[in-house]
């Protein structure tokens, strides 16, 4: 018999570290921002318009797996909507339920959605691996239990295959591409040299749960000093919005093992960064800069390449280097991957009108392939 566990407040989940951690450890394609860590740390600071809604799905007292769900209310043209969704709000790329069996738990979390009081204009499921992972999983489960889902195309992003050797896949990039971030190693010699640092604390549970705040800092000084410091609305590691989040959100990744922190120095001076979640041999790029002040002759690009080339040495088997600035991933990218979103528009005329429009631009984008 199928039972779920609905889970409104995020204090209640303390009971449930070793369940999630379980569960996570067994899920195909997980990523930090799917670790209860992370949902923590960014709920502290982002929960405060929303509601909690993680669904926890056992098969009589057989843990299946968990849907974390939130409630909140998005502005669009039509004016306001709730939409009940995955927590992730674009910080990633994919998210997806938790655990081993996630048709299964998708389908009885569905169905139990069906059945309670709708309290929300549409039923979301965002960031969906669609091709890699989810296989159709999220659809059927959604027709299942009687929903009827429009499936539209998220977000893309490149993305590194990590099997195999380094040296096949740096002989996969383009001769031209080679020779550029050679060129760059050379100029940087000649200005004395640059020295890689990484830094991946492998968590509490380990003995090593250090945040190195030192090198934490210097990551966001140097976010500060790139092009991202100017930007009004940016998300880098030293915009004033995210700031205080990000910060709370080293901290709870460092005690679980689930940051990679990479430095590029020209001398004793910082140069560039990469700030990465880490999660089983899976790297999410979330934020990368360099300081012009040190060096314009490609930092930025021989950090990437010391990085890939030490994550082949150390036996990860995904980069996803996220969404946006796609043409400058392109030479580095073994794949580009694409999410979905497939959602379910209630009754209310508000929703019915969101569900007519995005089905005629839908039409409307699928004929103008054609006519190409």
């Amino acid at each position: 018999m199928i039972r779920i566990t609905e889970i409104n407040d995020i204090a209640e989940l303390n009971g449930y570290p070793l369940l999630w951690r379980s569960l996570l450890g067994q899920t195909r394609g997980a990523s930090y921002f799917q670790s209860l860590d992370w949902l923590q740390a960014y709920w502290r600071h982002f929960g405060h318009d929303q509601q909690l809604r993680v669904l926890v799905v056992r098969a009589g007292d057989e843990p299946l797996g968990i849907v974390p769900l939130v409630l909140r209310t998005e502005r669009t043209r039509l004016g306001p909507l709730r939409v009940l969704t995955y927590p992730l709000d674009h910080w990633g790329v994919f998210y997806g339920a938790i655990g081993p069996q996630p048709a299964a738990t998708l389908t009885a979390a569905c169905k139990y959605l069906r059945a309670r009081p709708q309290d929300w204009d549409v039923l979301s499921l965002r960031w969906v691996h669609r091709d890699a992972h989810d296989h159709g999983r999220s659809e059927h489960a959604m027709r299942f239990a009687g929903f009827t889902p429009c499936e539209e195309i998220g977000e893309r992003a490149a993305a590194i295959d990590l099997t195999g050797t380094w040296q096949q896949y740096w002989s996969s990039r383009g001769s031209h591409w080679r020779g550029n971030v050679s060129r760059c190693e050379r100029k940087l010699a000649e200005q004395g040299g640059a020295t890689y640092c990484r830094y991946r604390p492998q968590g509490a549970a380990f003995g090593d749960a250090d945040p190195r705040w030192d090198l934490f800092e210097t990551c966001v000084e140097l976010a500060g000093r790139s092009w991202q410091g100017a930007a009004t609305d940016g998300t880098t590691l030293s915009h004033e919005a995210v700031r205080d989040y990000l910060r709370e959100a080293h901290a709870a990744a460092a005690h679980a093992g689930g940051f990679d922190l990479n430095l590029l120095y020209l001398g004793d001076r910082p140069a560039a960064f990469a700030y990465n979640y880490y999660y089983r041999g899976h790297i999410f790029g979330l934020r990368m800069g360099y300081d012009p002040s040190v060096c314009s002759a490609g930092a930025g690009t021989v950090l990437m390449r010391r990085m890939i080339a030490d994550s082949f040495e150390r036996g990860d088997h995904t980069f996803e280097l996220g969404p946006g600035s796609l043409a400058a991933k392109r030479p580095w990218q073994t794949s580009l991957e694409t999410s979905y979103r497939y959602s379910h528009f209630a009754a209310a005329p508000r929703a019915q009108a969101m569900r007519l429009r995005r089905h005629v631009k839908k039409w409307l984008d699928a004929g103008a392939l054609i006519s190409r």
